[in-house]
């Protein structure tokens, strides 16, 4: 049995332990193997180190979400327990991909993210097609996060189609790298999310990690390298032959996309359904499907998806 002290810091403890200590009682429901015990500003946590250390990376994504958004709900709390407990599948050391900054665990959380892990590791070229919100691109960068700092590979490339999806680069402010951040700022808050802001910066002004546009990487041997191809259904079938064919030595591949929503002209094929066919059967190279089960955003996402997968088999 071992105990252990958490602070709020200069947060007030009724903004996370609820009024009446209602949230406390979700956290207490929550790990029921555990005493907890708040005292002012700080909780004591009495119990097994395994689950003390489970409430401990719960408890800091909670003071996280509070000092984000200035605000905690109930039903921010039980999404959050949600995704730390993970009752349906369990909590396994084996699940861990990576530590991010203030001891955020960055984990494999469902069925299809776990397959994504365990296939980029024995795979140097490996597919993960899926909808919206089911971690396919957060997952892929925390591999690619856990290769370099295990010294496994010595860079990170990150590219995504630059798809104009209704807007004219031509039109929007700025220089070239302000017109085209906004299509590559999901990767950069997923590296913000597991890499400390000063060592990113200097990944990033160093070439250690390098975020470009998928049109960037035409020429290039991509060598020593974990390379993300995002959002793969927006690009051409060319495109995607040129990627797929800058693969260096030493070099992990991983290209992620949706199927059900492609940006391009609807004369221009994807090249991402083109490789499912075409490179379906080549021994190396494998396909990861993730579907609505493995969405880890709000409840609703998953119910979405599901509507409109429904609506599409009646067409």
């Amino acid at each position: 049995m071992s105990e252990k002290s958490l602070s709020l810091g200069k947060i007030s403890p009724v903004e996370i332990f609820g009024a009446n200590d209602k949230n406390l009682e979700v956290l207490a429901n929550a790990f029921p193997k555990l005493k907890l015990v708040a005292r002012g500003n700080k909780i004591k946590v009495i119990g097994e180190d395994d689950d003390i250390g489970m409430f401990t990376n719960l408890f800091e994504r909670i003071i996280q979400h509070y000092l984000k958004y200035n605000n905690l709900s109930e039903s921010d709390l039980k999404n959050l327990v949600m995704g730390e407990v993970e009752p349906s599948h369990g909590y396994e050391a084996s699940d861990i991909i990576v530590y991010g900054p203030n001891g955020l665990v960055v984990k494999a959380r469902t069925p299809g993210q776990r397959a994504m892990m365990e296939n980029v590791e024995g795979n140097d070229m490996v597919f993960a097609i899926g909808p919206a919100g089911t971690g396919k691109t957060y997952t892929a960068v925390a591999l690619a996060v856990r290769a370099l700092k295990d010294k496994e590979v010595r860079r990170i490339i990150l590219t995504r189609p630059a798809v104009e999806a209704g807007e004219n680069l031509g039109f929007l402010p700025g220089d070239l790298k302000e017109k085209l951040d906004p299509y590559l700022q999901p990767l950069y808050d997923a590296l913000g999310d597991m890499i400390p802001a000063p060592k990113l910066k200097s990944y990033l002004e160093t070439g250690v990690i390098q975020i470009a546009p998928l049109a960037f990487m035409r020429g290039r041997t991509l060598d020593n390298a974990f390379v993300i191809l995002d959002e793969a259904q927006n690009a051409t079938e060319s495109q995607l032959k040129m990627f797929l064919t800058r693969m260096g030595r030493s070099a992990k591949f991983v290209i992620t996309g949706d199927l059900t929503q492609i940006d391009l002209p609807k004369k221009m094929p994807s090249g991402l359904i083109h490789a499912t066919t075409v490179l379906k059967d080549v021994q190396g190279i494998n396909f990861v499907y993730l579907d609505e089960k493995d969405v880890v955003r709000h409840k609703l996402v998953s119910k979405i998806i599901a509507a409109y997968n429904k609506e599409n088999r009646k067409e």
